[in-house]
């Protein structure tokens, strides 16, 4: 798929089909007659073994044995895509996920057992579950996994609504999934957040949430109003920028998405017709939303409600399913109860829902808020109630205005003046030269991964000088936290499954360490985790590029990866493969458009190479429509994954051949060693080429090359093709 084309004129975006699966039921008929008759599908969890007592409750699924030893993540995930996708003809241009647990449920059991075969690990990534799914129904293009907690699974489809609006995509099937596991289970109640009598969202009684499990599937379509069951109108995206794990206690950051969520559909807050409120039942939450409903609507409210009660807190898919279930009360003319409330806290001065109804529904508000302050809110409309279509402008190039990379063996300069001697800079860079532009306050209880992300952010900020603070954060990364997700789960087998840290919990979801730059910068734009393997850094530049807007003073986007000692290796192929260890990443600090001097960047093509005949003829077209290869570029910086790169360099040679691109190539990873992020330091490599307006002689063969007006080429191979261009204004 090209990912720089031209916006399409006008469109709406509408939703063709729904798949859902909760503790309620599978399909929509049963979670809709659920829901109908009030009731709750929360009770014991009997899918993992705990410590004595009774098991807190959760919101688990009767899920069947989905076979091909999936993990559960996957399973649902397949379950809801089969439904959604039942009458659909020909295959999505995209999947983009919610998703924080993968095969982590999995996983845990494996790491108990102490297996060591890394083969048994295969689907433990985040990302593996989008990429399940684009296999299974023959998506060439891009599969995108965001991870921001419990905001995962309506980021997922405020992505996928930008680039249907973006014109790169005219079909994409878009939603969340989580199972449960130990760590979820284990971690909240770590946090004295689970009610042991269940989630009771608003109730004076409330003790906190449930926590569950479940998925939902959105097949969403460019202008296809005859099979709609109804459209989404907009969606808005903020960040606290307040505490890794605590709501802002005014709801400030949940004010400002759903203000961005009603202004991106282009209605006001009296146009609402229903709520669906984040919900949870723990104290903060609840608050912090009230004071935030109260804050946009004023005395006139609409109806309201929270469905956890019903179904449990579904983490990364709890976005998707609320709005499957938004899409049924537009359908369907209902309004689901806040079950489990049964006196409302007074305090918050709401009035929810307190039996289910049947009544018009022509817009809904649908909230979804998570751990480090990620916010979204998606708008919900009935097909041709809203005569309002967007209209885009075409893509941009992005100025690259600061940059950095931290490698093995240091950072920026050091990286630099090593490669300019033909030598490589793998290996892994001490905890406190990592730390060195960090305060002893800022990396205070923050592991090797945090400390990587949060340095990279403050050098790409101080690399681009009198360039204004960040208002957004793109974040890129294979693997996440690997030393808190081991500690935590080391520490909870080492106690029978009794007491496990709520620090390493906090610290353990992937979209931690992005919150950490937001509070640093008080950024409190659009604050998005991207993970999907070697393909990390791509897949968060991709998003800038569609979710970045022009009002921005400017944004970072980043990718990092830590090499764990004992986990890296059972995860990551390439990082198994790999002659030593290594970790790093690199920063770009950006503004929209053309900026002086400025090199700039764009993602120009994203596509799976499996069962894909013409993805290098695609490539090929895609980059060179303008000019041939030649005449546009002076070298290519090639991704090469240890993991696959038997096959990666039969494809860079095709690709070289169908070209013929006679410049120079650098197989990059051969420079800063095997780890999943290594494209972000590729991507620094290329700005530093341009600045120089060469490139060493020892990357060259012994004569060094003049780039002049040619820029830079970083293209991954393997399982995916990428290409990212950078070139001076």
């Amino acid at each position: 798929m090209t990912l720089v084309t031209k916006g399409l004129a006008e469109v709406k975006v509408h939703i063709i089909g729904m798949g859902i699966v909760t503790a309620l039921g599978i399909g929509r008929a049963p979670n809709s007659d659920a829901l109908l008759k009030n009731l709750t599908g929360i009770g014991p969890l009997s899918l993992i073994p705990t410590a004595a007592g009774r098991p807190l409750p959760v919101g688990e699924v009767a899920c069947p044995d989905g076979g091909d030893d999936l993990p559960r993540t996957h399973q649902l995930a397949r379950l809801t895509a089969e439904q959604a996708m039942a009458d659909a003809k020909g295959a999505p241009d995209a999947v983009v996920m919610g998703v924080t647990t993968g095969g982590l449920l999995t996983t845990e059991s494996l790491l108990k057992q102490k297996a060591r075969d890394p083969q048994l690990y295969c689907r433990h990534a985040t990302g593996s579950v989008a990429e399940d799914i684009a296999r299974k129904y023959g998506c060439h293009g891009p599969a995108l996994t965001v991870s921001t907690a419990c905001s995962s699974g309506a980021a997922a489809l405020k992505i996928a609504l930008e680039m249907i609006r973006s014109g790169s995509a005219r079909r994409v099937l878009a939603g969340g999934a989580d199972s449960l596991c130990r760590l979820t289970y284990h971690g909240f109640n770590a946090l004295q957040l689970i009610d042991p009598e269940g989630a009771r969202p608003l109730d004076a009684e409330r003790r906190g949430m449930s926590v569950g499990e479940g998925a939902a599937m959105l097949l969403l379509a460019a202008n296809e109003p005859d099979r709609a069951v109804a459209e989404i109108l907009g969606g808005g995206l903020s960040c606290d920028a307040y505490h890794p794990a605590a709501p802002h206690p005014q709801g400030e950051g949940a004010l400002a998405a759903m203000q961005a969520a009603l202004a991106d559909a282009g209605i006001s807050p009296s146009d609402i017709d229903y709520v669906n409120l984040h919900g949870t039942g723990t104290i903060d939450n609840d608050i912090s939303e009230a004071r935030a409903i109260h804050a946009l609507f004023g005395s006139k409210k609409p109806v309201l409600s929270s469905v956890k009660g019903a179904c449990g807190h579904t983490l990364a898919a709890a976005g998707a399913i609320e709005a499957v279930l938004s899409a049924v009360c537009i359908s369907d003319g209902m309004v689901p109860a806040n079950t489990g409330c049964r006196h409302p806290d007074p305090e918050l001065k709401l009035v929810p829902l307190l039996q289910p109804v049947q009544k018009q529904v022509d817009t809904v508000l649908s909230n979804s808020f998570g751990f480090g302050g990620n916010n979204a809110a998606l708008v919900l409309g009935a097909c041709g109630k809203h005569t309002r279509k967007t209209i885009k402008k075409d893509a941009q190039p992005m100025a690259i205005l600061g940059h950095t990379c931290i490698t093995g063996i240091g950072r920026t300069r050091t990286t630099m003046d090593r490669l300019a001697l033909g030598k490589g800079c793998a290996g892994i860079l001490n905890s406190a030269e990592i730390a060195a532009n960090l305060s002893p306050a800022q990396v205070r209880r923050l592991k090797r991964f945090p400390r990587l992300v949060l340095s990279l952010a403050v050098d790409a900020h101080k690399s681009a000088g009198e360039h204004g603070t960040p208002g957004a954060v793109f974040l890129g990364t294979g693997w996440g936290a690997l030393s808190e997700t081991a500690d935590f789960l080391e520490r909870l087998f080492e106690t029978d499954e009794q007491f496990p840290s709520p620090t390493d919990f906090i610290g353990s979801v992937h979209n931690a360490a992005a919150g950490q730059i937001a509070m640093q910068f008080k950024a409190t734009g659009a604050n998005l985790t991207m993970t999907g393997g070697d393909y990390s850094f791509e897949q968060a530049l991709t998003v800038a590029g569609l979710m970045s807007g022009d009002e921005l003073d400017g944004f970072l986007v980043l990718a990092a990866d830590e090499n764990h000692p004992k986990l890296s290796r059972l995860f990551d192929p390439s990082v198994a493969e790999a002659a030593c260890p290594a970790d790093g990443g690199g920063a770009l600090y950006l503004k929209r458009g053309v900026h002086a001097s400025a090199p700039t960047i764009r993602p120009l093509f994203f596509e799976s190479s499996q069962n894909n005949s013409n993805v290098l003829h695609n490539l090929s077209k895609a980059i060179g429509k303008q000019r041939s290869f030649d005449e546009r570029y002076g070298v290519i910086l090639a991704g090469l994954p240890a993991g696959c790169r038997r096959t990666a360099a039969i494809q860079l040679k095709t690709l070289l051949d169908m070209t013929g691109f006679s410049g120079v190539v650098i197989d990059y990873r051969k420079f800063t060693g095997e780890f999943a992020s290594a494209s972000a330091v590729a991507v620094v490599m290329a700005v530093d080429f341009l600045r120089k307006g060469n490139i060493p002689s020892p990357l060259c063969d012994g004569s060094e090359a003049v780039l002049g007006i040619k820029g830079v080429l970083v293209i991954g191979l393997g399982d995916y093709f990428t290409a990212i261009e950078v070139m001076n204004p």
